[in-house]
């Protein structure tokens, strides 16, 4: 049954989260930009945290990546953007050494948690109580072996 007004989260509107709080949050010189452009146009983008102190989705482990972020414009989805964004994050991650790829996600995101078991991502962790100011929403850690 439709909803009268679907429910949407901005990820960018939660106070001192996104790309540019990154760099003050966080050395991030061993991480990866990768973009995927049609002509001029920037269409999507995926970055992958590796070997970061005080990233704590890396758990000490240098053989570990987070895909941090990963974004396709939304006239473009389901064309395979995303596809070929995650297989080059899985593959910059692969030639650092990292044998796994991590990625955090939530139970409201359920295209994200279909595109990660597609991806042949595991699902690994499951937190109920990972976010205190939200407690309507359950961390979801997937897993990807290189």
């Amino acid at each position: 049954m439709p909803v009268d007004e679907p429910w949407v989260k901005d990820y960018d509107a939660v106070h001192d989260e996104g790309p540019s709080r990154w760099a003050d949050q966080f050395n991030v010189s061993n991480w990866g930009l990768l973009t995927a452009h049609d002509a001029n146009r920037l269409i999507g983008g995926a970055v992958v945290a590796y070997d970061t102190p005080g990233v704590d989705m890396l758990e000490g482990r240098s053989d570990l990546a987070v895909l941090w972020d990963i974004r396709v414009a939304d006239d473009v989805r389901s064309r395979g953007v995303g596809t070929r964004l995650f297989s080059a994050a899985a593959e910059w991650a692969q030639s650092r050494g990292c044998s796994s790829l991590k990625i955090e996600t939530q139970n409201i995101n359920v295209p994200a948690c279909r595109f990660y078991a597609r991806m042949g991502c595991t699902l690994g962790a499951i937190n109920r109580f990972a976010y205190t100011d939200l407690p309507d929403e359950v961390q979801l850690i997937w897993y990807r072996q290189l």
